[in-house]
């Protein structure tokens, strides 16, 4: 779930001023040389690789002209030397970290004398890059008014196709040792020009506007391009090296960020310092912003089940709770009714309990169910029934107090729930034969609450349904977060992925328990859907359909239209819906309504699937 913007800015200022402390900006006194280096330029400064060969000396009277000046969040100005040295792997520009608003402005040639350092968005931890920058500076006004120092244009040719260096393994895969070579990839072309002052022509939008005021385009128009606008992220090594974060250094206040949607063109120039952010990594602080342009994408509708077709679908609701406005509710059963044309059965995740994040105890979701249900049927959906289990109080991960779980909704008109009584937050569901077909011990029940892979997670719930005499075994999940990885462009390389080893288990679990299923009737027909949290290429997808037990169903859509959500500019996979064998002649359709748009109902497109069991 989004963060507010108060939040995130409250979160940037906590650590810029934890890193102070740690020794983690620049100016922290506990690394500083006291001697000073004198006739030293902006390249100097950066060097030829990511750490400053002067990261903890003073250094005096660095010439340059002010290109950007930002007054909020990390306060400072960057500035660029307008005298090039002719290694094309040393930035021309720095920032200055000055805590309060600069007295400088754009255009002044000033000299900076201050403490060279390294300072690392979101701490040592975070496996993010540093920012070389000049921080306790001392600023000289020389003149104003001058003119800027010469742009890089950033294009689809300037930017190269491989996407980074393999770090030393040495060094924990780190690349901050190794010499840039920003003609070969592309985080080393971007890190070369850190701090500088660089532009774009008209780029398509491939991340729409978010709460923060920031969007995502792409200078490379024919990368990994889908119909919709969007750029998709098909593997591990198909990071996208186009993409680019854009942001503004006028305050919101003062100038409002423009709204876009994917497919939208960001046209003229876009042209300010190059920045790197805990949030994105490179990011082009726009002095001058372009315009968008919109270009109508619009909410997919998926079309209607046939009468012999059981339709399924998952849907992440993006913690929903009584307390959310009436206008959420209502949003999301419009979706359910017309854009997935009222499925026959509903898979949620992220339902919270009866009073949201408010942590007293409570764990029922009835009045959020009921109050979503009764949504559904004032849009014009049908009487939806529902099965779910209250997990325990503060045990399932998520927001605290919440209690997200996922619950089934079904329409009676349409399929039949088999209720087995008995199933409870810590009480594990199993298969037996019954009249010579599976069955579950407990529908609703929960499976293997007590592997410790479910540990502050969601645990699956599994029930059985009947769809014109046919028992329809559907389980619901929402695996653990991505919490805790490496972003792309991580100082480690490949980026580090801690989160993929608690999915694989979950993943482990859920398979065993199909292949119980399938152990009892090899024809059974399973759908496991759900948040899966992981790519369709992933460990945790082969994990889950190994050893044929299921099928992936998002891979029988084009590459290009494999996504269910979009994060940094990438299209991906996040939710899914897996089949058993039995389910082999079916159709799938990722509905796009949210996660390619500023305005969201959820930041998730929810996943249908149409088979004849």
């Amino acid at each position: 779930m989004p963060s507010s913007v108060v939040p995130r800015t409250a979160a940037v200022a906590a650590v810029v001023s934890a890193a102070l402390a740690a020794g983690l900006l620049a100016g922290s006194s506990a690394s500083a040389d006291a001697s000073a280096d004198a006739d030293v330029r902006i390249h100097d400064i950066q060097g030829s690789t990511r750490i400053s060969p002067l990261a903890g000396r003073q250094v005096t009277e660095v010439p340059g002209i002010v290109t950007g000046v930002r007054t909020y969040g990390s306060k400072g100005f960057w500035f660029q030397d307008p005298q090039a040295d002719a290694d094309s792997a040393t930035s021309e520009g720095v920032f200055v970290f000055t805590s309060s608003n600069p007295a400088v402005a754009v255009g002044d040639a000033v000299k900076v004398s201050g403490l060279v350092g390294e300072y690392i968005p979101g701490g040592t931890s975070s496996g993010n890059q540093s920012v070389t920058q000049i921080s306790k500076p001392t600023v000289t006004v020389v003149s104003s008014g001058n003119a800027l120092p010469a742009t890089v244009t950033i294009t689809a040719r300037s930017v190269p196709r491989a996407y980074a260096p393999d770090g030393d393994p040495a060094a924990a895969n780190s690349i901050n040792g190794l010499a840039l070579e920003p003609r070969t990839y592309a985080l080393d072309y971007y890190e070369s020009l850190e701090g500088e002052n660089v532009r774009i022509g008209s780029s398509r939008v491939v991340g729409a506007t978010d709460p923060y005021s920031e969007l995502w385009v792409t200078v490379k128009p024919h990368e990994n391009d889908n119909r919709r606008g969007g750029t998709v992220y098909g593997s591990y090594t198909a990071q996208n090296t186009g993409r680019l974060q854009i942001q503004q250094l006028a305050p919101i206040a003062q100038q409002p960020f423009p709204k876009a949607n994917v497919g939208d063109r960001l046209t003229g120039t876009t042209e300010g310092p190059l920045d790197f952010n805990q949030f994105g990594g490179y990011t082009l602080v726009a002095r001058t912003l372009g315009t968008v342009v919109d270009r109508g994408l619009e909410p997919e509708t998926t079309r209607p089940q046939r009468r012999g077709e059981l339709a399924v679908a998952t849907y992440n609701v993006e913690n929903l709770d009584p307390s959310d406005p009436q206008t959420k509710f209502d949003a999301l059963a419009k979706a359910v009714v017309e854009n997935l044309a009222s499925p026959d059965i509903v898979a949620l995740e992220e339902i919270q309990d009866d009073n949201g994040a408010k942590n007293d105890g409570t764990v029922s979701a009835e009045e959020t169910v009921k109050k979503f249900t009764t949504a559904i049927v004032a849009a014009g959906g049908p009487a939806y029934q529902w099965r779910t289990i209250n997990p325990e109080n503060n045990k399932d991960g998520g927001e605290p107090g919440g209690n997200i779980r996922q619950v089934f909704l079904f329409n009676p008109a349409r399929v039949s729930f088999t209720d087995r009584p008995g199933g409870d937050a810590t009480t594990a569901t199993a298969v037996v034969r019954e009249k010579g077909e599976a069955a579950l011990t407990l529908s609703p029940g929960r499976i293997d609450p007590s592997n410790a892979a479910w540990a502050d997670s969601r645990k699956p719930l599994a029930g059985e349904f009947v769809f014109r005499g046919r028992t329809v075994f559907v389980i619901a999940n929402h695996f653990g977060s991505k919490g805790g990885d490496e972003g792309l462009t991580s100082v480690h390389q490949p980026p580090n992925r801690s989160s993929e080893a608690k999915r694989l288990l979950q993943a482990q679990a859920v398979n065993t328990f199909v292949k119980d299923i399938l152990k009892a009737d090899r024809h059974a027909d399973v759908l496991v859907l759900g948040d899966i949290n992981d790519f369709e290429f992933s460990a945790t997808t082969k994990a889950l359909t190994d050893g044929r037990a299921l099928n992936a169903a998002v891979k029988s859509l084009p590459r290009s239209e494999r996504y269910s959500y979009v994060y940094q500019g990438n299209a991906q996979v996040l939710d899914q819906i897996l089949t058993s064998p039995a389910v082999d002649d079916f159709t799938y359709d990722s509905v796009h309504i949210n996660a390619e748009f500023a305005d969201q109902n959820s930041d998730h497109d929810p996943q249908v699937l149409r088979f004849r069991p």
